[in-house]
């Protein structure tokens, strides 16, 4: 008999296969990103440095360390030459996962794609260019909410007119489910955030009321999927049906193309562990079914993290690795064969309804309070966000939640897939960031001082104005102003700011197995003469605060003082507070890859100011041979991933003060 496919069946064309990639150097990633095409990626989906990502050229002082960790650094439209080199831009689809400095960057592409003789018309992608998740979980937000929103509109105003098949805007709720997110919060916080911005645009009147439904239309998400495969394919479900829901009732979108909820996917690395590693391929498997399988809710694009992404870096081979897995799926099974499989069960009808009531209810929380902005300026998101990933944690360490070879089944043989020579990770050369600083030297020398001063003066003055950014912006690029030129423009004109971090109003765990660690925090805190005080610091530009927030939280909960002023802080702030603070221990986090750099700068500020009986402790995503180099210089303890009772590791700080207290009696 015939296996084929159903009589007059349409088989669906596939989504768009990416990697998200970038790393070291401009040249580097270029070389990654044509080798991943050959291989049948059919989309590129670019990770910047942190330095890009937040405004800095490699030279700053803040970018020590950070300098093609986490991804590429492009410091000028030199950089974006070189990254799209013997790639038509034209033809391309390319997802930038760029906030603050988005339109710079767009302006970069722009500029780069008017060298390749490039249409604008034709070019085609998205920005994320989502600032209000930036203050809740992902942190490289730059500027106050209000400059950042109008930046947002600026993007997607000038998008609409000049770079029409572009996405000005990616609602990403994919960083609110890595800070801990329920279902229900991924959807409420979303929608709010696309509510935000759509009722800013079009308050703003830079496009028509005749046109507005068309800018709806170029809205996109990017959205995460967790391993609860039945919940998260039912929440994408409920996004496409709430949706469709506002964007016919609050924004009379009559046509259905432009109600269409269009949504990327990265599938939860949250979830993944160091230990047994393997066990990885098959938690990212069943996360893509959950955004795949479901015709009336699939994603467009997808891009899988890969199995050692909570031991460090992907090798090539690594993202080869979790291509493969979207072609076999896309081209060796039936998926695409058939209509939505899960349309007439009366168990996910239900499952789906209850979802969008719950998110409803959150949206009309979140409006009482007068939006997204205004839930993230009362810390009410930050807040709910920290208090249901400390759920989810208390959860693992207790033994409920049951996460494979974690707290369960924890027998294992050695993985073979991590005992490379390299350890199973791809290392960033710490000659990078020296080359990077040489480069961006040498550009500074070779191009038109007067040419670039001008025109940043200009974007200055559109900053200042009405005047939409992204034409100054173009320009700047053009005269070959630099990333951290541009930002430093806008930051005169704007400002800064620091979030709230909602640690101090989430709720207290009342749980009785911190009773032994609270009695130990109240002993050593009479022998100290005063309340152990706890100094949680985020050196660097690394904004992913949340297990620095939940060791802050467990702290608190056992009964230490604790500091923690939020992300992007330079070595010698922290140590400043330390000494300011009179602090007893210092817990330093970091998961950039950038704890070499940053750890030694704050042991050797350390020493400057008398504070080196002071203990330092560390978190991150640290490999072994670079904890033993940090356990030598004198770091007292260093935990991975792995290390996941928080209540242990407060235990941990209780002995380590202690035992350097008895030495210096």
């Amino acid at each position: 008999m015939s296996t084929g496919s159903p009589k007059g069946a349409i088989k669906d064309r596939p989504w768009m296969f990416r990697t998200y990639a970038g790393h070291s150097n401009a040249a580097d990633s270029n070389r990654l990103y044509r080798t991943n095409l050959a291989k049948g990626q059919t989309g590129l989906s670019v990770a910047f440095d942190l330095p890009t990502q937040t405004g800095y050229d490699p030279d700053h002082p803040l970018s020590r360390g950070e300098v093609g960790k986490v991804g590429v650094p492009v410091s000028h439209l030199g950089d974006m030459r070189t990254l799209f080199n013997e790639i038509p831009l034209e033809r391309m689809n390319t997802s930038m996962t760029i906030n603050a400095t988005a339109p710079w960057l767009l302006a970069l592409y722009a500029a780069a794609a008017d060298e390749q003789g490039a249409d604008r018309s034709l070019l085609a992608g998205t920005t994320q260019n989502d600032l209000i998740k930036e203050y809740l979980s992902r942190g490289t937000y730059v500027f106050p909410p209000a400059p950042s929103m109008r930046l947002t509109t600026d993007v997607i105003s000038w998008t609409y007119t000049n770079m029409p098949k572009w996405n000005p805007m990616n609602v990403c709720s994919y960083h609110l489910q890595e800070a801990g997110a329920t279902p229900v919060q991924e959807l409420s916080f979303a929608l709010a955030t696309a509510i935000a911005i759509l009722d800013n645009v079009r308050a703003s009147g830079v496009v028509s009321e005749s046109d507005f439904p068309k800018l709806v239309g170029r809205i996109s998400f990017f959205v995460n999927a967790g391993m609860r495969f039945i919940t998260e394919m039912c929440k994408m479900r409920a996004f496409t049906e709430l949706w469709d829901e506002i964007c016919r009732e609050r924004y009379g979108v009559e046509e259905e193309r432009y109600r269409r909820f269009r949504y990327g996917v990265q599938v939860n690395s949250l979830g993944l562990t160091e230990q047994q590693p393997e066990n990885n391929v098959y938690r990212i498997l069943v996360e893509m079914l959950a955004v795949v399988l479901s015709k009336n809710a699939r994603a467009r694009a997808v891009q899988l993290p890969a199995w050692n992404e909570a031991l460090g870096l992907p090798r090539p081979f690594d993202q080869q690795w979790s291509l493969r897995m979207q072609q076999i799926m896309a081209y060796e099974t039936d998926l695409l064969e058939y209509a939505d499989i899960f349309d007439g069960s009366k168990e996910i009808e239900a499952k789906v309804e209850l979802l969008k009531e719950q998110a409803r209810e959150e949206l009309a929380r979140i409006a009482e309070m007068g939006g997204a902005v205004a839930a993230v300026e009362s810390s009410y998101m930050k807040q709910k966000l920290v208090e249901s990933n400390s759920k989810r944690l208390a959860g693992i360490e207790s033994g409920d939640q049951i996460v494979v070879g974690v707290n369960k089944w924890t027998e294992t043989e050695p993985s073979p897939l991590a005992s490379d020579e390299d350890g199973g990770i791809l290392t960033v050369p710490e000659h990078v960031e020296e080359e990077a600083i040489q480069r961006i030297q040498a550009w500074r020398k070779e191009r038109d001082d007067n040419a670039v001063q001008a025109a940043l003066q200009e974007l200055r003055a559109a900053a200042s104005s009405d005047d939409n950014i992204m034409e100054a912006s173009i320009k700047a690029a053009k005269a070959g102003a630099t990333t951290g030129e541009w930002g430093a423009a806008l930051r005169e004109v704007f400002g800064e700011y620091r979030a709230p971090t909602g640690v101090g109003k989430a709720a207290p765990d009342d749980n009785e197995n911190l009773a032994d660690v609270q009695q130990k925090v109240s002993a050593l805190s009479e022998k100290l003469g005063r309340r152990l005080k706890f100094l949680v610091g985020k050196p660097g530009l690394d904004g992913h605060s949340n297990g620095a927030e939940q060791i802050a939280v467990r702290a608190r909960d056992c009964g230490m003082e604790v500091v923690y002023e939020g992300i992007r802080l330079t070595p010698a702030q922290i140590v400043n507070a330390a000494l300011e603070e009179g602090v007893h221990v210092i817990g330093l986090s970091i998961l950039s890859g950038s704890h070499l750099a940053l750890v030694h700068d704050v042991l050797d500020k350390m020493k400057e100011n008398g504070l080196e009986d002071i203990p330092i402790i560390l978190g991150g995503i640290i490999p072994s041979e670079d904890a033993e180099e940090l356990k030598k210089a004198g770091v007292a303890a260093v935990y991975t991933p792995k290390d996941f009772h928080l209540t242990e590791i407060m235990s941990d700080i209780v002995r380590i003060v202690d035992e350097q207290v008895n030495e210096t009696v």
